[in-house]
């Protein structure tokens, strides 16, 4: 090997080496909030923050991260969304339920399920963990579901896994429309719809706000994983904001090329961020957040900070 050769190899080590601990030890710790408006209120109607929160992925050990998601109740959201994969451990359900007590406290919370809040993480290749799209589980579920369901349920939070709910927030009436993690099968739409249809005509619950009530309802669509098929059935019911997780935004993402990827069937350039969904007749805004983390067997993330996502709603422009 020439002198060139030797100090080549020795740059490239240099350079893997640098990758692999920013990746796994910083970058991942680095949490953000991405931002967006969207101009989808009627005229007059008073703007709605909006905070989603997705695949928390919490262990019980993880304080930064429980302390950086309490803190976010700064923000003042009139609407906290938590898409799915919130646990990451067994026993992270105290933990997890700690964390978001200071935002249910502070503004209406709606959930979804992920499939992680039905099964604990188990180890596999973190290699095929970033680039192949998981398998169906074919194992019992080993978290207690009905006990973190309840928890959040305690908190305040409206489940709305396979249901619907009405809110007014701000003088604007909200469907919000959810299904369970399509990623394990879980979702089912004529669920939804029979509860949709159920929704009274206005929110049930008062707004004791002074803003200017809007006459049509804004809808809300929610779900874990994009799969194309649950995007369609929210589509489907005049959604006109589709949120959703379980991609980690690829976790990993080529610089110039972005997320290998997406862990379903959403095209991997909508792996993470706000873009527009739609199919033949229909058409709404998509927000998937990249989410807070990660299994603990693949803790690693490359040019994909951890998120959470603050989308505003204003009137949009005559």
């Amino acid at each position: 090997m020439t002198i060139a050769s030797r100090r080549a190899a020795v740059t490239l080590g240099v350079a893997a080496a640098g990758v692999a601990v920013w990746s796994t030890l910083i970058e991942r710790r680095l949490f953000t909030i991405r931002r967006h408006a969207l101009p989808i209120l009627p005229a007059g109607a008073a703007p709605i923050r909006i905070l989603q929160l997705s695949d928390l992925h919490l262990a019980p050990w993880q304080t930064n991260k429980i302390n950086w998601v309490r803190s976010l109740a700064e923000l003042q959201p009139d609407l906290v969304v938590l898409t799915g994969d919130q646990m990451g451990h067994m026993q992270a359900r105290h933990a997890l339920l700690h964390a978001l007590q200071p935002l249910a406290e502070s503004a209406p919370t709606v959930f979804v399920h992920g499939s992680n809040d039905y099964y604990a993480p188990m180890w596999k290749n973190p290699v095929k963990y970033v680039l192949e799209p998981s398998r169906l589980n074919t194992r019992k579920p080993d978290i207690d579901n009905v006990a973190l369901t309840a928890g959040l349920e305690k908190l305040g939070a409206i489940n709305l896994n396979n249901s619907a709910a009405a809110l007014n927030v701000r003088g604007t009436e909200l469907q919000l429309l959810g299904l369970n993690d399509p990623h394990i099968r879980y979702d089912h739409a004529d669920s939804m719809r029979e509860a949709l249809a159920a929704l009274p005509s206005e929110a049930s619950e008062p707004d004791e706000s002074d803003e200017p009530r809007s006459s049509a309802p804004l809808r809300i669509g929610v779900v874990h994983a994009p799969y194309q098929e649950a995007l369609g059935a929210l589509l489907r019911e005049g959604t006109d904001l589709l949120l959703a997780g379980h991609t980690h935004g690829g976790q990993v993402r080529v610089p110039g090329v972005g997320a290998l990827t997406s862990n379903c069937d959403l095209p991997t350039k909508q792996a993470r961020g706000l873009r527009v969904w739609y199919d033949a007749h229909h058409a709404a805004y998509l927000n998937v957040s990249a989410g807070l983390g990660n299994s603990i067997y693949a803790p690693v993330r490359f040019a994909c900070r951890p998120e959470a996502s603050l989308l505003t709603l204003e009137p949009a422009q005559s």
